[in-house]
């Protein structure tokens, strides 16, 4: 395929550098979107997880008890990669050297310095996660510690019914949160990896509107809006909005994308102690169905990465609504309470012809397709009560809370769209005669119904000593109704997840850390004997250190785990119409990152992680065998440099590599997907409120594969693709 060229685009974002003279290149005084003041009243320092400033205050600026909340907190400068609070892992604002946890945050600023517009893009930067697999190029799944990582929207799952089919729109994160460790305490229903929290952004004080424009390879056009301010004189009401629209081709052919995104979101403080905040959001995404490419023999078919192996002229549509109103109320000088009524809805359409198996000829792939309807709605209403207080000189936060989650989903699946087809993987004729969609017996509909309750004591013992205590008792219940009932499955789950972490720090730079914790995950179908099966359990145990140094510009971490997975389903051999659950699989290593800024203008994250996972007891597969799509070895680095003072203030340059080792495509460990490095590069000019940006990925255009879907289908990873972005800030 003809590349296009793109010295225009080189000029045109360059062209601003040209002309500026060397003593106007400065930085006017508009202000950077983490220095804007956020809409925050005392309740939100509690429930920062959809109500807080992606920026945090600086440490050293908050008072050493945290009993007192600033009604607004002014940030000041920019701490560039490092975040020094997270909310995910306790849902209380803590300081991460104080959570007993491998917690990893991706600021805004990282992901506009890589130009990442996919969630993959920017997750590359934590240590172990690796991309899973996906639905055909939509709905990313995550992996790591071996398992796969839960994904998550301002603390509330997305994917409880069929799944998610659009990935998450980067325009309106304002920060990524990563957990590693089991999440079922906080969340229910929960694989052990870890957990995914996507921060979405928030009002603003100040007004600030920004206007982007990035382009790109494969005719890559990509605008976007934010703006934001208060919107009567006291502040008293705010709003935000985002609105993003993409159209692109692909490097994989006959692919072509579009995605429009718009999240409103309107803070109203009626009084110093109440604050309500309505949040939506809505996305369209239109591409067709895409597998990638089939693994032969023991590795991946020698096939271009651009070769489609499917119909292309098969469309899929999916739209996603959500809706969330965050009702906070200060009841005390310590004491705070936050409900939150989440509603969603997925509709999907689409049409597919898809690859099936590889035949023994090596070259001709059976296809099988259907025409697809999906409809989910998500409701769920959550309460917290944040309570701090001290019995001594022994202080606590005390979370205690509830969670109703009800969901209803129909699944429309007609066959045969098309029979009997095959494409030849080394010279394909995109020619198929289709047959006439007829009802399916897999047409069904299902519900969901959970509640949850929990309660968590942060207890500080003494200044360097912090205990975690917290437990979750949930009642989970699934069932669906297939136009033909013998597909009737159902999965219940009634179920304890307790956490017991501890900190301690010899000196305040250093936390030495331990937990444990465990998860559960139900598991659908019932056994020979007609019973529900139990669910999944995994417990974790862990272990770390996490330093800061040069000042708390730089901070580590550095962890060692094992995650014990249970109740794993496998072959029934005396019927091979059922499963027992009798497996177990094991996942083990270490982890490191380190994150902050060297100097004044350089900063740096990087990462290394070792993962070893494993299945040690099953009725089909070897014990021993490698889990799939889990590499032994990952790790990535990433570093900026702006020039801060001078004539050339305003220019940067960004560069890194990220390294995922080979994997396993199936628990049979029947064949290998190839390890990779990836290098990117990125250069940027800023003056005044403009911004210009030209990210290089890929940059020694290496052929590698992202993950591993099922029936052996290999997902390839983009060539050298270049993107430029224009940035107007006021």
């Amino acid at each position: 395929m003809t590349k296009p060229d793109y010295r225009w685009l080189l000029l045109g974002l360059l062209h601003p550098l040209i002309l500026a003279a060397p003593g106007q290149a400065q930085s006017t005084a508009v202000p950077r979107l983490s220095q804007l003041q956020p809409v925050q009243t005392a309740a939100q320092g509690l429930f920062p997880s959809a109500m807080a400033q992606a920026t945090p205050e600086p440490a050293a600026q908050r008072r050493e008890d945290d009993a007192e909340e600033l009604e607004e907190v002014t940030v000041e400068g920019n701490r560039g990669y490092r975040v020094p609070d997270a909310t995910t892992a306790t849902r209380t604002d803590t300081p991460i050297r104080d959570i007993p946890a491998n917690v990893q945050v991706i600021p805004r600023q990282l992901i506009e310095d890589q130009g990442a517009i996919r969630l993959s893009d920017a997750l590359r930067n934590v240590s172990g996660v690796s991309f899973g697999q996906d639905f055909g190029g939509q709905g990313a799944e995550f992996n790591a510690r071996g398992f796969r990582l839960n994904e998550y929207r301002n603390g509330f799952q997305e994917a409880d019914l069929f799944g998610t089919l659009t990935d998450f729109e980067t325009a309106g994160i304002e920060r990524i949160e990563v957990v590693k460790g089991p999440g079922s305490v906080l969340f229910g229903s929960a694989d052990p990896a870890g957990t995914i929290n996507i921060i979405t952004k928030r009002p603003t004080l100040t007004p600030y509107a920004a206007v982007n424009l990035t382009v790109g390879s494969y005719d890559l056009y990509r605008p976007t809006l934010d703006v934001s301010g208060p919107l009567t004189p006291d502040g008293a009401l705010a709003y935000r909005l985002n609105i993003a629209y993409e159209n692109s081709k692909s490097y994989r052919d006959f692919v072509r994308k579009e995605r429009a995104f718009i999240a409103p979101v309107l803070t109203w403080k009626p009084g110093p102690d109440t604050t309500i905040t309505f949040e939506g959001e809505f996305l369209r995404y239109v591409r067709p169905i895409d597998r990638g490419l089939v693994a032969q023999g023991d590795g991946v078919a020698p096939v271009p990465v651009s070769r489609f192996l499917g119909d292309p002229h098969a469309p899929n549509i999916s739209e996603e609504w959500r809706g969330y109103l965050y009702f906070d109320q200060r009841l005390a000088e310590n004491l705070n309470w936050r409900s939150v009524f989440r509603a969603g809805a997925t509709r999907a359409f689409y049409r597919s012809i898809e690859s099936d198996t590889l035949l023994a000829d090596n070259r001709t792939l059976t296809l099988f397709g259907g025409v697809s309807q999906q409809n989910q709605e998500l409701y769920t209403f959550r309460n917290d009560l944040v309570w701090k207080f001290a019995t001594g000189s022994i202080r606590h936060t005390l979370l205690a809370g509830f969670e109703f989650i009800r969901g209803y989903g129909w699944f429309g699946n007609d066959r045969p769209f098309a029979g009997n087809l095959n494409i030849d993987i080394y010279n394909p004729v995109y020619q198929f005669n289709y047959a006439v969609p007829s009802p399916s017996a897999l047409n069904y509909d299902g519900y969901l119904n959970t509640f949850g309750i929990y309660l968590q004591d942060q207890i500080a013992v003494a200044d360097n000593l912090k205990v975690l205590l917290s437990g979750r008792f949930d009642n989970f219940s699934y069932g669906d109704r297939y136009n033909d009932p013998s597909f009737n499955t159902v999965a219940v789950a009634r179920d304890f997840s307790p956490r017991v972490g501890i900190v301690y720090q010899p000196i305040p730079e250093i936390s030495l850390y331990a937990n444990t914790g465990r998860s559960f995950a139900p598991q659908f179908g019932l056994n020979a004997t007609g019973t529900p099966f139990l669910p999944e359990r995994g417990t974790n145990y862990e272990a770390g250190l996490k330093a800061e140094f040069l000042g708390g510009r730089m901070a580590t971490t550095l962890a060692v785990y094992r995650i014990e997975k249970d109740n794993v389903l496998t072959a029934d051999p005396s019927d091979f119409r059922f499963s027992l659950q009798v497996g177990q699989q094991q996942s083990s290593g270490f982890e490191f990152d380190i994150v902050g800024e060297i100097l004044q203008g350089w900063n740096v994250i990087a990462s290394y992680a070792y993962t070893d996972a494993r299945i040690t007891r099953d009725n089909t597969f070897p014990v021993g065998n490698r889990l799939p799509r889990v590499p032994y070895n990952t790790a990535s680095l990433w570093t900026t440099y702006r020039i801060p003072e001078g004539p050339l203030r305003g220019l940067g340059f960004g560069a890194g590599a990220f390294f995922v080792d080979n994997r396993s495509g199936d628990l049979d460990n029947t064949f290998e997907v190839p390890g990779y490095t990836r290098v990117d590069a990125a250069v940027y000019y800023n003056f005044g409120n403009i911004k210009t940006a030209i990210n290089l990925k890929n940059l020694l255009d290496v052929r590698y594969f992202e993950g591993v879907q099922a029936r052996r289908n290999v997902p390839p990873g983009a060539p050298f693709t270049m993107q430029g972005t224009l940035s107007l800030e006021f």
